[in-house]
């Protein structure tokens, strides 16, 4: 049927049905004028574009749908039509009342005047959106497959090969028209089992996806790892789909991977395990010695004078001889044992099940062996520290760090030498730092305390000093004697301040007596770290010149005879310092040390005080009677006085004053007392003791019944080191 008739008929059709379809079709109507100014739009064009009939009338469809995303050729076709007054049929990007771009395709028909009717335009739009964004999306899906730098192949519901990309034919070396209708499995390198592969197919049947790594051929041969991913992607029709297989080449990546666990894991010069990798095999190792209840050997190896090798040869001369090193290292290790370097000169070993200690000194021969070094011939040798696990109960890094101290004692021992951490002495040195912290804070928060002992002419019962005796006074355990907190000060950062602490407090009270009155001594213990310290008789100076009220000959200082002076030459010209300040120097526990002879010769002492432990004995052993009656007689024919501490009974007393003793101090004549107690007792003394007045030793007859009482109250053996100050000094 030709154009013309087509439309004769539609002419004739009924207006009114005409305009039904235009008012009820689903695509978008437009009537316009010969100038293209819109007359009317249908509620379609309204529901498209969001403009109303009443928004857009009198305006051109292009002043209110084009965009900057439109097509500026497909805009100037269209005017370039209408100028013509032809129409068109386009696909062009426009933009709802909102903003939302939508794509339309618009076939644009001039109308003929016929009639009433006035020339003019009358154009459909059909929303193409959808099929724009679906053609847009295969593109790039297209784009994609052909320009993804990863492989990608399709395979039917068969698994036969229907397409593969570029990528596909660089990485496995097969073109595409090889390749299709093939099955997978011509990639197949034979490396995984058939369970392999059952389970993989089972995770595509259950999940319809598998991710993994898996060793594939190219077409030479050459095998190569792979990051492979299989999806199973099922299309409308009913039990139908494709698998997309997607991956990559990751030998680079593998190689990068081993290079960076080698130089994480390794050491570089002697490709040795580092301590990284050493840690992790020592806490599998500690597991294996837990489940085969065997030993497990911590061995930590330092080689001796690698500075003056280094020094000597330079760098390089020192590498060549840690590269020895390891090697030989390595051949007296098992394959279950583990050697590594983890510092300059330092190494591990991970010795398991070890049961033979001749195992160390192998170690330690292979290290002695002669190394060329340039022209020189060295003989090199180690220092070495072993810890056993489980019987050093710890973690791993703990482990090296107790081997490491074990090997800085046998360095102590001289070179070429082994030594075995001890658990129980790190015990103890471990208790020990956290009281010595303890003791810090004790001194810093004013906790000590001074007690104070008195000391008995024997031939006329006076008073003659007191010894300054220390006490804690802890906030929780309540006073703490001596040998409680004492044995963890000597030879610590603590021994001097603690020291000086006591002599400036003893010095303080000593100042009060005199104010007093009072010509009463007062002895203070000065170990040998105190009394050789550069600040010690600066310190004395100031104080006295500070002081002019007290007289320094009743500045007692007591010097341990059982303490190591390591500097006699030096000691002894302190002790003359404080002599010439008019100070008195006591040698302290005379007899119990190996240099008493020694001491008492060298050092210019004023007064000798006999240990406590001859004392208490010297009735019933007959031995340290002798020993008594020996240091009463040498200091008789020195002409030095003698001071017995450890008094206890009235028969103590009667034999010493038998045997020529001076003075007394100890229990039977009174426990050491705070400060604040001194003044009464004093005042009780004199009153009951009167200079000139009955018999001394009444006093001990009467002081040894209430001590007997005391000591039979409480359950303590008289004598005891319960009943007595605590340590042999009392200090």
């Amino acid at each position: 049927m030709a154009d013309s008739d087509n439309l004769h008929q539609f002419e004739g059709m009924d207006a009114n049905r005409l305009a039904k379809v235009a008012l009820y079709t689903n695509n978008g109507v437009v009537i316009t004028d010969e100038q293209g100014v819109i007359e009317w739009v249908n509620p379609s064009f309204e529901r498209i574009t969001g403009y109303t009939l009443a928004e857009v009338r009198g305006k051109r469809p292009g002043d209110f749908l084009q965009g900057e995303e439109s097509s500026t050729a497909t805009v100037a076709y269209m005017r370039q039509c209408l100028r013509k007054g032809q129409g068109f049929d386009v696909e062009i990007l426009n933009y709802t009342r909102d903003g939302k771009p939508v794509w339309l395709q618009v076939n644009c028909t001039a109308l003929a005047p016929a009639g009433k009717a006035r020339p003019g335009y009358a154009a459909v739009l059909r929303d193409i959106s959808a099929r724009k964004s679906s053609e847009r999306r295969l593109r790039i899906a297209a784009s994609v497959f052909e320009r993804s730098h990863e492989a990608i192949m399709i395979s039917d519901r068969a698994n036969r090969i229907i397409d593969v990309n570029p990528a596909f034919s660089r990485i496995t070396g097969y073109q595409r028209d090889e390749i299709i209708g093939q099955n997978p499995s011509i990639l197949s390198s034979g490396r995984h089992t058939a369970e392999f592969y059952h389970a993989l197919w089972e995770a595509i049947n259950v999940n319809n996806h598998w991710r993994g790594e898996i060793w594939n051929r190219r077409k030479n041969g050459e095998e190569y790892p792979e990051l492979l991913s299989i999806t199973r992607v099922h299309l409308d029709e009913p039990g139908q789909w494709h698998h997309v297989a997607v991956f990559s080449d990751i030998t680079t990546l593998k190689n990068h991977a081993e290079e960076l666990d080698r130089a994480t894991h390794y050491d570089s010069l002697t490709n040795l395990p580092n301590r990284q990798l050493l840690l992790k095999r020592l806490r599998r190792a500690m597991e294996h010695a837990i489940h085969n209840d065997r030993p497990l050997a911590v061995c930590y190896l330092d080689l001796d004078g690698l500075k003056s090798i280094n020094d000597r040869f330079g760098r390089n001369g020192g590498d060549r001889v840690l590269t020895l090193i390891a090697d030989r290292l390595r051949t007296v290790i098992r394959s279950e044992d583990t050697v590594a370097r983890i510092a300059a000169d330092e190494f591990v070993l991970l010795l398991q099940d070890v049961t033979d200690d001749h195992a160390f000194q192998r170690i330690l021969d292979v290290v002695n062996g002669p190394a060329p070094v340039g022209p020189a011939n060295l003989r090199l040798t180690a220092s070495m520290g072993i810890t056993f696990y489980p019987n050093d109960a710890t973690d791993a890094d703990r482990l090296v760090r107790h081997a490491d101290q074990a090997m800085l004692a046998a360095k102590e021992k001289g070179r070429n030498q082994w030594a075995i951490f001890d658990p129980a002495l790190d015990e103890h040195r471990k208790k020990r730092r956290k009281q010595l912290m303890e003791l810090t804070r004790a001194l810093d928060d004013g906790e000590f305390r001074l007690h104070y002992q008195p000391q008995i002419r024997m031939c006329d019962r006076a008073v003659v000093g007191f010894e300054a005796l220390i006490r804690w006074q802890h906030p929780k355990r309540g006073q703490l004697a001596p040998a409680d907190f004492l044995p963890a000060v000597e030879g610590s950062h603590l021994e001097v301040p603690i020291a000086q602490w006591v002599l400036r407090e003893a010095l303080s009270e000593l100042g009060r007596w005199s104010a007093r009155g009072e010509a009463i001594a007062v002895s203070v213990n000065i170990s040998a770290a105190h009394l050789l310290d550069r600040n010690f008789t600066e310190f004395l100076q100031r104080y006295l010149m500070a002081h002019p009220e007290i007289n320094p000959a009743l500045i007692h200082l007591e010097v341990l005879e059982s303490t190591a002076l390591d500097d006699m030459q030096r000691a002894g010209h302190v002790i003359e310092q404080c002599r010439a300040m008019g100070l008195q120097v006591a040698l302290d526990d005379f007899g119990t040390g190996f240099s008493s002879l020694t001491y008492f010769r060298a050092l210019p002492v004023d007064l000798i005080k006999m240990d406590q432990s001859f004392v208490r004995s010297m009735l019933s052993d007959p031995a340290d009677r002798a020993i008594v009656e020996s240091v009463i007689f040498l200091a008789k024919r020195f002409g030095r006085p003698v001071l017995a501490e450890g008094v206890e009974t009235l028969e103590h007393a009667r034999a010493l004053r038998t045997l020529g003793c001076e003075m007394i101090q100890g229990y039977g004549v009174a426990r050491p007392m705070p400060a604040e107690d001194i003044a009464g007792w004093l005042e009780q003394w004199r009153q009951s003791w009167p200079v000139g007045g009955r018999d001394p030793f009444a006093v001990m007859q009467a002081n040894d019944r209430q001590f007997n009482a005391e000591e039979s109250g409480n359950g303590a053996h008289r004598g005891s080191p319960a009943a007595r100050d605590g340590t042999p000094s009392g200090r």
